[in-house]
């Protein structure tokens, strides 16, 4: 079978990470899709075998390329055309033991955000 490299923002789109296409082009531009371990724009081209990383919600989804899909197309055969090695979410007595902070107290330092990344066992971006 004939693999053709797909622009990262199609792919994601295809295989149903994100609800549309433009939603998909956003999240490279905001810096939450890195193509093996590098910062990737929305044209950036992926490949079998490449290592795709996606920031959601605060946590990372880990997706290896298995297929180049560039349409759309059933949640049966796009979940074949990726393995995802994510490491699993935490459980919800697990995300109570996180520190909260007060409503209004303002943005966390620098400091705090890397204690806060560090606990919750991400990799800084």
């Amino acid at each position: 079978m004939l693999t053709v490299p797909v622009r990262v923002d199609s792919w994601l789109w295809a295989v149903r990470v994100y609800k549309t296409r433009s939603a998909a082009t956003a999240a490279c531009r905001a810096g939450h899709v890195r193509v093996n371990g590098e910062r990737a724009k929305a044209a950036e081209q992926v490949g079998v075998g490449d290592e795709v990383r996606v920031r959601i919600s605060g946590f990372d989804r880990i997706l290896e390329v298995r297929q180049t899909i560039a349409k759309r197309v059933g949640a049966t055969i796009a979940a074949e055309a990726f393995l995802d090695t994510s490491p699993p979410l935490p459980t919800p007595e697990e995300t109570a033991l996180l520190p909260r902070r007060d409503r209004g107290a303002g943005r966390p330092t620098k400091r705090e955000r890397r204690e806060i990344d560090k606990l919750l066992g991400r990799e800084p971006l």
